[in-house]
C-alpha cells in the first residue's frame, strides 16, 4: 500500500494545501494468486472535522487497512475549519477545491477513475456536512456519498445572535464560514436545497449513507436529515449504534461505509504485514 503526502498549489485557496493519499498500487501477487486487472481505482475524498487536518483519519482510523482490503484509493485534503464551503471574499473557496479541484488535480496525478460511479466522497463532523453539500453540489462528479456525524444543524447554525460563547457557536464564526446566516437555509450550502434543485432539474441524486452514534449531540439533526431525504425519496442509507462523537464510532463506521460504497472488495494480493490472499 503506498501512502502518499503531496502538497499542491490550489487555485481555488491561492496556496499550497498538504494532502495525504492511499494508493494501493504496491500490492504483490505470488505464483497462482489471481491478480487485479490494470484498471484506475475507485476513489474516496475523505474529509476532516473541525480541528483536524489531512492526517486524522490515518491517525484516528485504520482507514489504511480498509483501503487496502477494498483495493480503494483514499485522498485526504485539509480544509481548515472552514465547513468545506466557498467564502469568497477571501478567497477560501474550499467548495470548488474539494468538489472540483482536487478532484481534477489527482486525477492527472495518479491512475483514479474518471467515472461518477467510482467516485465517493466522505467525511465526519464538519466533514460530514462537506461532503453532503459537496457531493449534492457536485453531483456530476460523485456518485456517493459517506456521512458519519454530520454536523448537518443548520437551523441553529443560522439563529445564532450571540458571540459571548466558544468560538464554534459563536454568531461571528459561523459568518465567516456560512457568510449572512439570514440567507444560509434558502441557499446552496444547505443540502436540502441542493436535493431540491437536483430533482427540479432532473439530475440524479448521489446514494448517501448516513451514521450517527447514539450519545452525539448531533443525532436529532442528522435524523432530521435522513427523514427529508426519505420524504424526497432519496436513496439513504441510515445507521445507529453505541457511541458519541468520537474516534472508536468513526473507526467502526468508516468501516461500513467502505463496505456499502461498490467498491472491489476482492483484497487480491499481499500488502505490508504479509496481509492478504
Amino acid at each position: 500500500m503506498a501512502f502518499l503526502q503531496v502538497n499542491l498549489m490550489s487555485k481555488s485557496l491561492m496556496r499550497t494545501v498538504p494532502v495525504n493519499v492511499i494508493l494501493p498500487v504496491d500490492k504483490m501477487t505470488f505464483p497462482g494468486m489471481p491478480v487485479r486487472e490494470d484498471k484506475p481505482y475507485k476513489t474516496l475524498y475523505l474529509l476532516h472535522g473541525v480541528f483536524g487536518n489531512y492526517t486524522d483519519w490515518v491517525c484516528g482510523t485504520r482507514i489504511q487497512r480498509f483501503a487496502e482490503e477494498h483495493d480503494l484509493a483514499v485522498v485526504m485534503p485539509s480544509g481548515e475549519n472552514a465547513f468545506y464551503v466557498d467564502q469568497p471574499d477571501g478567497h477560501h473557496r474550499y467548495g470548488e477545491f474539494v468538489g472540483q479541484e482536487l478532484v481534477e488535480l489527482t486525477r492527472k496525478m495518479f491512475p483514479l477513475s474518471h467515472k461518477r460511479e467510482d467516485t465517493f466522497i466522505g467525511g465526519l463532523s464538519m466533514g460530514g456536512y462537506g461532503a453532503l453539500r459537496n457531493g449534492l453540489k457536485y453531483s456530476d462528479t460523485f456518485g456517493y456519498i459517506a456521512a458519519l456525524s454530520s454536523a448537518i444543524h443548520l437551523e441553529e447554525i443560522a439563529s445564532r445572535t450571540s458571540d459571548d460563547c466558544f468560538f464554534l457557536d459563536s454568531k461571528s464564526y459561523a459568518e465567516s464560514c456560512f457568510g449572512d446566516l439570514s440567507k444560509l437555509l434558502e441557499s446552496d450550502k444547505n443540502p436540502r436545497c441542493l436535493i431540491k434543485q437536483l430533482k427540479a432539474a432532473g439530475k440524479e441524486i448521489p446514494k448517501i449513507y448516513m451514521a450517527c452514534g447514539e450519545s452525539d449531540s448531533l443525532l436529532q439533526a442528522n435524523q432530521d436529515m435522513v427523514k427529508f431525504l426519505k420524504e424526497e425519496n432519496v436513496d439513504v442509507t441510515f445507521e445507529m449504534g453505541p457511541g458519541g462523537h468520537e474516534w472508536d464510532f468513526w473507526d467502526t463506521y468508516i468501516q461500513k461505509a467502505i463496505d456499502w460504497l461498490p467498491t472491489e472488495q476482492n483484497g487480491l494480493g499481499i500488502n505490508s504485514g504479509n496481509v492478504g490472499i
